[in-house]
């Protein structure tokens, strides 16, 4: 096992997320609805396509649709084989009530240290983990 980096050593973290679903303008509107985000950019993309950057000021979703719809993978349920993208939040619980709002069913709730989390999939059967945690900081 590789020792931890140096502490002096930049951050990394995830700046986007890039996804295919079928409806990226509808997408957009519900993750804005459940997490507050607003729509950083939308636009003509790949192939005749259109995507949707989605998310906070320093991270985001992209949301594809391509200009036909892809045929889903035989041996998987995700398209593009993404298993799921995992948000961090201050109110759990509060987040759940409006996934709960939008007519979607949470699952997979567990708490652990040092947090809890549930997971939900979208129209699209985009799978969304969504954690809080309890300590102070961040990794």
């Amino acid at each position: 096992m590789n020792p931890p980096p140096e502490s002096s050593s930049p951050a990394t973290r995830i700046e986007h997320v890039n996804v295919t679903v079928s409806d990226s303008r509808s997408t957009a509107e519900l993750l804005t609805r459940l997490f507050g985000w607003h729509i950083r950019w939308q636009g003509a993309s790949l192939d005749g396509g259109h995507t949707v950057h989605v998310g906070a000021d320093d991270s985001y979703v992209a949301l594809y649709t391509p200009s036909a719809q892809p045929e889903a993978a035989a041996n998987s349920d995700r398209l593009n084989g993404l298993q799921h993208i995992g948000l961090v939040v201050d109110d759990l619980e509060a987040i759940e009530q409006r996934v709960v709002a939008e007519g979607l069913g949470t699952h997979s709730h567990q708490t652990y240290d040092p947090g809890s989390r549930f997971y939900f999939d979208d129209p699209d059967g985009v799978e969304y983990e969504v954690v809080s945690y309890t300590w102070e900081g961040s990794y």
